[in-house]
């Protein structure tokens, strides 16, 4: 694995650090195509459970994209790096097991899109986000301009774009762009806690829940429970499913093999 990028997997948790601390983690492309890489790893890897991203340093999360790189780009060029942004967070957003980004500084631009393909986020109490391209006379590029407004809603999304203003963590939370709060030195060990609890859960029904959740979101309410239904139904066919029934029969704990 890249340099560019630290992999450290223990029980079933990967927790993957963004390792440019030198320019607050900024994503130029070859920490995308590392990322790209690594999360095409963990699909297949079932040692793997969740994973959880965060950055190295105490300052940043990831501070944005990398302006030297994008100052280069040519109106061809722009579109092609948007494009292969989007597909690397597509890729985590659609991984099929749970991603937390443990957001412990800066997350501005492309470093909040980052952790807005997250399944959740967690925060240090000295986090700051925003997706400030606006102050560069450009947009966000990496889905933010459709992954924001889904989470927060359109208002709030909109305030935040086009003033590219910064909110605090305590704010973040309030709107529902975090789900925990943690100090600075607490926040790992915290989400590496919740990403344990995450990983002993059943892996197929884990999926199952994501991909109904991702794909009912934007069908109509009938089409999403059809999916939902049909999901609901292939599942009894799995031993985990057959697992979890009997140990609550039996009143015990379950043992789940992603089978």
């Amino acid at each position: 694995m890249s340099d560019l990028l630290t992999i450290e997997v223990d029980g079933g948790v990967a927790v993957l650090t963004v390792n440019r601390p030198d320019k607050l983690n900024a994503l130029n492309a070859a920490v995308i195509d590392a990322l790209d890489a690594a999360f095409a790893r963990f699909e297949t890897d079932d040692a793997v459970r969740c994973v959880v991203v965060t950055g190295a340093g105490e300052k940043a999360f990831v501070a944005g994209a990398d302006i030297a790189e994008l100052a280069e780009n040519s109106p061809l060029q722009g579109e092609a790096c948007s494009r292969k942004g989007q597909a690397v967070f597509q890729r985590i957003s659609s991984l099929g097991k749970p991603v937390i980004a443990a957001i412990n500084g800066f997350a501005l631009g492309g470093g909040l899109e980052l952790a807005l393909a997250a399944t959740f986020r967690t925060a240090s109490t000295t986090a700051k986000v925003g997706l400030p391209e606006i102050t560069l006379g450009i947009i966000p590029g990496y889905g933010g301009t459709q992954r924001l407004p889904r989470l927060v809603g359109l208002g709030r999304a909109l305030e935040m774009m086009l003033t590219g203003g910064m909110i605090d963590a305590a704010e973040a939370h309030r709107i529902g762009l975090v789900n925990h709060v943690h100090e600075p030195a607490e926040l790992l060990d915290a989400t590496r806690k919740l990403a344990g609890k995450l990983a002993r859960q059943a892996p197929i029904a884990t999926r199952f829940i994501l991909e109904a959740t991702h794909r009912g979101t934007d069908l109509p309410l009938a089409e999403g429970q059809a999916l939902e239904a049909s999901l609901f139904g292939l599942i009894a066919s799995t031993h985990d499913t057959r697992e979890g029934l009997r140990a609550f029969l039996e009143k015990r704990k379950p043992e789940f093999d992603g089978s």
